[in-house]
């Protein structure tokens, strides 16, 4: 499959709201009146980012995610953005998949798809998404001020948690910290436990007993989430 077949397959949608959008040298948009653009980039690298043997919808849904975040952050309305890739081989299952996950997102929040690049090479993604926001509107760090609330959504920990299990469930090694150890972070709260799994995970030596008491961690907290 070319460049330009795998590009009109699985990353060519209609994209009304772009004077031009996929096809042509570059995109042409166009903000409308009073709104100022914002911009913002994110990288994703397999092994750093994200498992490269993860589910290719998931990532494709996390690829675009974390660049709404960030309009989000701004307080803008997002509206298009640009996708660059390079993938080790062009497996047409896997990219169905991740532009499934992809599209079904930026369908949602109403995003665009008007451009990008795709490559031969290790597995990464780098996505520039653009927003609106009305002129001298957009929230910035600098604003920030004492008293403020800040929010967060989900759980935090959780995803910390669930990579950790699943880097123990690969892992060929032995555990050399006793199980007892791991309990005694785990009840300790938290973040201490994640922090102990993260420094058994990076040294190879996280095993069934860890992946035991993250199992036991979770289960001890899930009456306490599911009242929330």
């Amino acid at each position: 499959m070319s460049e330009f077949d795998l590009i009109r397959r699985y990353f060519t949608r209609v994209t009304p709201g772009a004077v031009l959008g996929v096809g042509d040298d570059a995109a042409l948009l166009r903000p409308a009146p009073g709104m100022e653009l914002v911009v913002s980039t994110d990288m994703l690298v397999a092994g750093i980012h994200f498992l490269a043997d993860g589910d290719p919808e998931l990532l494709g849904h996390k690829v675009l995610a974390v660049n709404l975040s960030d309009m989000a952050a701004m307080g803008a309305m997002p509206r298009w953005a640009t996708l660059a890739a390079a993938l080790p081989q062009a497996d047409e299952a896997w990219l169905q998949q991740f532009s499934t996950g992809f599209f079904a997102l930026a369908q949602q929040y109403g995003v665009e798809l008007v451009g990008g690049d795709t490559t031969r090479g290790p597995l990464n993604f780098c996505l520039t998404i653009m927003g609106e926001v009305p002129q001298g509107q957009a929230l910035q760090r600098s604003g920030a001020q004492p008293g403020d609330d800040v929010w967060v959504s989900g759980v935090l920990g959780d995803a910390a948690l669930a990579l950790a299990r699943i880097v123990a469930s690969k892992s060929s090694h032995t555990l050399k910290v006793g199980k007892e150890a791991f309990y005694r972070q785990l009840e300790m709260g938290l973040a201490d436990a994640y922090a102990y799994a993260s420094e058994v995970m990076t040294e190879n030596m996280m095993a069934r007993d860890a992946e035991e008491g993250i199992s036991a961690f979770i289960e001890k907290r899930k009456p306490e989430w599911e009242d929330r």
